[in-house]
């Protein structure tokens, strides 16, 4: 019975596992007469199958070439071993469809991949090479025939490199910061390494070692160590990535500081410091809190603007010799300066008023003591510097140079300097949105341009715009528009074409009015030199049929771009051409810098015979007239003290004066949707980036942040390493038709492919060998499927070339 019994049980277990082979045959049979690639199964057989000899993803292996934790940066490399199912080496060569797709999990970006295949014995390893910049976690997922290989997706986290402290920044930074004697002032530090990624994860980053800050006083000549007078200490934020330096200084006054991180200066780690006691923190708050009282300091002025060789001085701050007094009988006028080297006769300096309010600093005085005189006028904004110097000879008060790049810088000693330089800043750190960063000043910018329209409607408006008049036609649409109607969505709709403004046509048409409006062709805006280097500038000698109400419909379009970015989104603008301060010659008229500024820049004018005038020639040569550039300029001789003057008053007038009723109107346009106030908290540099955008296209970053979507493993593993090639090859002129014809514009937002919005997709088309189409209101490009590199490359280029405008249906 018990024999019997165990053959019955003998006889189950062969049962099953005769039940479990044929079970593993039938789904070898079936994976077989299912294979979607007969081309991949070649001339194997069911017999192939049944015995395992055939490619299986899940008994592939994976080995990986680095050792964890990696740093970003490097070239990382891994190891894909391709094995039958029967645990036989499968060779490498033979086609598989092996694909890798790397990706950053939170950011979403796809990394390029090379695959190589290794000459070992075997020839069954498949090497997968790649690079990334990002600090994160990547998912790594090796697939063959769209299944999994082994224990796929991986996923691995790159660490970031070490700190760089030429890309380590302080965060809400300030040129100038206004503290308190004895009280704690904590720096926000965010320590990235060359690649841009946070690095305060490391513990070395706390290490107070590592921070070093120097302070030295100014406007003194003494080499004073300030190490008594301050403290610091280091501690980490993780959550916000970021280092906190927190910093006292006991000690009242005007400083300079420098943070450094291994002896290496940050980026904007240097910047002054204006220390105050409490009385004085007390009244600068007054001030500021109190805007409409009129705010005013006594003060004495030293340097007038007049630059007549005659009247030219140092620096009353460079003459710090004491000065005797005068004895009785003396006139006060002059005082005589004993130290050799120095000036014999220093003039009395003339009383003045510095009045601040919000938006500006006055220099004014007064005749008979009731009658004022405004001398000088500084706007609050960050193009107006401050450089604190030494006591002035006479009445040893501190002095203080104020320079907005314009006008001559004015010297002033004041008796309370610090208090009136502090409140200044007060008022410039309210005006910009309490930091001068660029891009916290862009979204202050836009939060304050959004709320002061925020009462507007925004519904649609429609124009019809013909495109083979598009500057008319555009007038005309536009003729009876109310600062309201600016402000509504527009909907551009281009005659005898099929295409629903969904916000490719409409950026489409602010590219070509912009790119009509500051074409030199048309006479509106010339340039100093031929080539399309230079700047546009107002037409002076425009055609009188070019009214001057041109320029305000330019200054509104201007306005409207700077308004859509503002918005965000689908919606945001960019300007092309258009720089709305006035640049240095060395940019804007190369010829004229060469031979004429950097001559005087680096010779001794002494002998030039120099004037503050400018003479002006007809076409055919004949001097017409000679404009003075100062009141009297004629008779005022430029010295090698006053030549820098010279330069600006040169540049004012041949980039600004000469063309200021178009200037004028043109701001009169723009400043009906954007206040001047609010232009006025960037520079020139900044606002060229604000509103034109990343000139220079960079394929890397554009390769970073461009979205793969679909496509066979043809199309990803070779089609686009065809494409990527061929971008690599364009000129700057062939990546801007490229983006014009996915995007609808030829530029970039500020922060380059990775703000562009929406991103920059690549989609795979259904299509073979055919010319690649875009859908630019979602910047997309469909890129068909090619046989070779050559092809790619024959029909992207013609494509870009011929059919960069237009939303005809084909």
């Amino acid at each position: 019975m018990f024999y019997v019994i165990g053959g019955i049980t003998v006889s189950i277990i062969a049962f099953v596992f005769t039940i479990k082979f044929l079970c593993e045959l039938a789904a070898r049979v079936v994976s077989f007469l299912q294979n979607e690639d007969p081309g991949r199964r070649g001339d194997r057989s069911i017999y192939d199958y049944v015995r395992g000899n055939y490619l299986d993803p899940r008994s592939c292996k994976v080995s990986w070439d680095w050792k964890e934790p990696q740093e970003v940066g490097q070239t990382m490399s891994f190891r894909v071993q391709l094995f039958y199912k029967n645990g036989q080496p499968f060779p490498a060569h033979r086609p598989v469809g092996l694909r890798v797709n790397i990706t950053h999990i939170e950011l979403a970006l796809d990394i390029p991949v090379t695959q190589e295949v290794l000459h070992d014995p075997e020839s069954n390893v498949v090497k997968v090479a790649f690079t990334v910049r990002k600090a994160g976690r990547y998912e790594v997922a090796v697939k063959l025939g769209g299944l999994n290989v082994a224990y796929s997706p991986y996923y691995k986290i790159f660490q970031p490199g070490t700190v760089v402290p030429s890309k380590t920044k302080i965060a809400y930074h300030f040129s100038t910061l206004v503290l308190t004697n004895g009280q704690q002032h904590t720096l926000q530090i965010e320590p990235r390494d060359e690649y841009g990624n946070p690095t305060s994860n490391s513990t070395s980053l706390t290490d107070e070692a590592n921070y070093s800050i120097h302070i030295h006083p100014l406007g003194t000549t003494e080499d004073d160590s300030l190490d008594e007078f301050y403290s610091k200490s280091v501690s980490l934020n993780k959550q916000q990535c970021q280092v906190l330096l927190k910093l006292t200084l006991r000690r009242t006054g005007c400083f300079r500081a420098r943070i450094s991180y291994q002896d290496q200066p940050l980026s904007n780690g240097e910047f002054d410091v204006i220390v105050l006691n409490e009385n004085e923190k007390a009244c600068v708050e007054k001030n500021v809190s109190t805007p409409g009282i009129s705010i005013y300091f006594e003060a004495y002025l030293y340097s007038s603007g007049n630059y007549s060789s005659s009247s030219w001085q140092l620096p009353a701050s460079s003459l710090l010799a004491p000065q005797r007094r005068p004895s009785m009988g003396e006139e006060e006028d002059e005082h005589d300066s004993p130290v050799e080297g120095q000036p014999e006769k220093v003039k009395k300096p003339k009383k003045v008023y510095c009045y601040i309010s919000p938006k500006q600093l006055s220099v004014k005085e007064f005749y008979l003591k009731i009658i004022p005189w405004r001398l000088f006028t500084f706007r609050v904004c960050p193009g107006t510097k401050f450089t604190y110097c030494g006591p002035d000879p006479v009445h040893k008060y501190l002095t203080l140079v104020v320079d907005d790049g314009i006008q001559p810088p004015v010297e002033l000693s004041c008796k309370d300097r610090n208090i009136m330089a502090a409140t200044f800043i007060r008022f410039l750190h309210k005006n910009i949105g309490g930091s001068e960063t660029f891009q916290d000043k862009v979204n202050f910018f836009q939060r304050e341009l959004r709320h002061i329209h925020s009462k507007k409607p925004r519904t649609k408006t429609c124009l019809k715009i013909s495109r083979h008049s598009i500057l008319e036609s555009s007038l005309k649409a536009t003729r009876n528009f109310s600062v309201s109607d600016w402000s509504k969505n527009l909907e551009v709709v281009f005659q005898d074409e099929e295409a629903l403004d969904w916000g490719g046509p409409r950026r489409e048409w602010f590219e070509l009015i912009c790119k009509t409006l500051f074409d030199t062709s048309n006479q509106l805006f010339t340039r100093f030199s031929d080539n399309n280097q230079g700047l546009v500038h107002p037409n002076a000698e425009r055609p009188a049929h070019l009214r001057l109400k041109m320029y305000e419909f330019a200054g509104r379009i201007v306005g409207k771009c700077l308004f859509e970015s503002a918005l965000g989104g689908a919606y945001k603008q960019l300007i092309i051409g258009l720089r709305m301060n006035y640049k240095y010659f060395e940019t804007d008229d190369q010829e004229f810098y060469k031979t004429k500024v950097c001559f005087i820049l680096n010779n001794d004018v002494s002998e030039m015979d120099l004037v503050f005038a400018e003479e002006k020639y007809s076409k055919s040569g004949q001097l017409e007239k000679v404009v003075e550039l100062i009141s009297g300029g004629a008779q005022i001789a430029v010295t090698n003290e006053n030549k820098m003057h010279y330069l600006n008053l040169l540049a004012q007038y041949r980039l600004a004066t000469q063309v200021r009723d178009e200037v004028e109107h043109f701001l009169k346009g723009l400043n009906e949707l954007v206040p001047e106030n609010l232009l006025a908290i960037f520079d020139e540099n900044e606002l060229e980036l604000l509103m034109c955008g990343t000139g220079d296209i960079n394929v890397q970053d554009f390769k970073a942040h461009a979205v793969i979507v679909g496509g066979s493993w043809h199309f990803r593993e070779k089609v686009m390493k065809w494409f990527w090639a061929v971008v690599s090859s364009f000129t700057q002129e062939e990546l801007a038709r490229l983006l014009q014809f996915t995007t609808g514009s030829s530029q970039l937002p500020p922060g380059g492919f990775n703000t562009l919005c929406p991103s920059f997709q690549i989609i795979a088309a259904p299509t073979h060998s055919t010319l690649p189409t875009a859908h630019t209101c979602f910047n997309q490009l469909c890129l068909p499927t090619y046989d070779s590199y050559e092809e790619l490359h024959k029909l992207l280029k013609l494509a870009i070339s011929e059919g960069s405008e237009g939303f005809g249906m084909l």
